[in-house]
């Protein structure tokens, strides 16, 4: 056994099942906290072998993060083969090439700053995944405790980068200590680093069940109904006129509705005729919502729809839009909209895209070379335009509702907008039949604890198939559907006004490593001139 941890290829396989194996919602946790431990041995190996080793080294972290991805995200190949390639590939150099940077910086200073400039550049690169046209935030390493709502109440004053920094933390503190042996003794490392290993993971978990079993839920509730119309995105979804899936909604909703249901929800783009905002707004189909509207007096509807704007003016045309043809422009729109008894309907347009599906990353430079070339990951296909801020839909009685699409409920710091422009709770509206029933849609329900504990506003989740579900401000799912039903489901949800650490002030462990890097980086650039001369 201690022969095979002399053996580079064997340990960064070793890597890539533990940290895969560690993801939502199938895996256990505890084995992120030891997932790079392996792949941190290898390099030493290397490292201790000979100068020449970068290819090598690359090379094994290459396997140790393939195989990562693969595992757990392989369900893209759904909704593409060449978009699951892409993004499994991709990925996979991208965290090898900063474990190759490591191994670069490793071989210059002493064992504690490379390992400091690990988890610094680990989560520097997590923070720049989050915002460039390629984001794939997927994979970013504090999700992957979000199937463990009780372990992380303290994600309200971190966020989700809280938890990188506990997983990578004690990774390295796990390497460092066991990179002290000169021998491989399995058994005689467990009894000793084992042990402290423990208890750096159980102190936050103990801390996080204090915070779990004081923390009280308080606020005013409201009745609101997530609607699950299980239409298939494939065969069915973009032929169905807005009139008859207005329709078959209301009909889902007449189930179960009563005089106190306040809000209705239904999933993203569950509107997707794909007809002009103008049209819609004077279509059948709204004049349908308007008259529900009128029978019930406290309903209100929170909707999603498939959407566009011709343009005709070129004063007016954006980055996104598309040219339909000569003079004539497009925008296209994944929009939710908010249906009450004011004069107005409100609206939201999704501003944070799915990578290839809705929107070509660096429009501006690749189209002219490439034309609109989009990597179908799931979903329609075409560049879609955003918005600035994050719009929050009032109530009649002026409840504070945030409309989150689908993708945007990755990004943490990204629904802090909605909080801080005041929302009272959290509405996801998605889209999760693309990738069939894999891991891909448990992964992205889990992803939504994260946002309530963070935020501590209650959510309701409507997904068109998926899974539909009420998650309350410990990021406990309080009820939910199941996969592939067509059904209704009604819920509370508490109003909560009260601001996060984390709401107040975002991903500031990220910039927080941001700077450390900048300076570690600076020292050895410095370093290494120092030891030319």
């Amino acid at each position: 056994m201690a022969a095979l941890f002399r053996k580079p290829l064997f340990l960064s396989l070793l890597s890539g099942l533990l940290l895969a194996l560690g993801w939502p919602t199938y895996g256990c946790p505890l084995l992120l906290f030891v997932g790079f431990i392996p792949l941190l041995l290898a390099e030493k190996q290397w490292r201790e072998r000979s100068k020449k080793t970068k290819l090598k080294v690359w090379a094994n972290a290459y396997l140790t993060f393939l195989t990562f991805n693969f595992i757990t995200t392989w369900w893209l190949f759904y909704a593409s083969a060449f978009g699951m390639l892409f993004a499994v590939l991709v990925n996979s150099l991208l965290m090898s090439l900063l474990f190759l940077l490591y191994h670069v910086v490793a071989k210059r200073v002493s064992a504690k700053l490379s390992l400091l400039f690990l988890v610094s550049i680990w989560l520097s690169f997590e923070k720049f995944h989050l915002n460039w046209d390629f984001s794939w935030p997927w994979l970013n390493l504090g999700n992957g405790l979000a199937d463990y709502p009780k372990w992380i109440q303290w994600y309200e004053y971190t966020g989700a980068f809280g938890g990188s920094l506990w997983i990578l933390g004690v990774n390295a503190v796990g390497f460092y200590w066991i990179s002290n042996w000169r021998e491989i003794h399995p058994a005689a490392i467990f009894k000793t680093v084992f042990p402290k290993l423990v208890a750096l993971i159980a102190l936050p978990i103990v801390i996080s069940f204090w915070i779990y079993n004081t923390y009280e839920i308080t606020g005013k509730t409201k009745e609101v109904i997530v609607l699950q119309p299980n239409v298939d995105p494939y065969t069915e979804k973009y032929d169905t006129p807005n009139l008859d899936i207005t329709r078959g909604l209301l009909e889902q909703t007449d189930k179960i509705i009563t005089p106190k249901t306040e809000f209705i929800l239904a999933p993203e783009t569950v509107l997707a005729e794909n007809a002009p905002f103008d049209e819609f707004y004077y279509s059948a189909g709204r004049q349908m919502m308007l008259d529900y509207l009128n029978k019930h007096p406290k309903a209100q509807l929170l909707w999603g729809i498939d959407t566009y704007h011709f343009i005709l003016d070129p004063k007016d045309v954006a980055v996104s839009s598309n040219q339909y043809r000569p003079g004539v422009w497009v925008d296209f729109y994944n929009a939710a909209l908010f249906l009450n008894h004011g004069p107005e309907m409100q609206k939201y347009y999704k501003s944070k895209l799915v990578v290839g599906i809705e929107n070509l990353p660096y429009k501006a430079v690749l189209e002219p070379l490439l034309g609109n070339v989009m990597l179908d990951l799931g979903g329609t296909i075409s560049t879609k335009t955003t918005q600035l801020e994050r719009s929050v839909f009032t109530a009649d009685d002026g409840t504070k509702v945030a409309p989150i699409i689908c993708y945007e409920s990755v990004y943490g710091e990204y629904v802090t907008g909605y909080v801080k422009n005041n929302a009272d709770f959290l509405a996801i509206i998605t889209n999760d039949a693309w990738w069939n029933e894999t891991q891909g849609h448990k992964q992205h329900l889990t992803f939504a604890s994260l946002r309530a504990i963070e935020t501590r506003r209650d959510v309701a989740r409507s997904a068109n198939t998926g899974i539909s579900a009420f998650i309350n401000q410990k990021g406990e799912i309080v009820s939910r559907t199941k996969y592939g039903e067509k059904t209704a489901l009604l819920g509370e949800v508490h109003l909560n006004k009260k601001l996060t650490f984390y709401v107040r002030f975002g991903d500031y462990i990220a910039r927080i490593a941001a700077a450390i890097l900048a300076l570690l980086t600076i020292y050895i650039l410095i370093l290494k001139r120092r030891i030319n001369y």
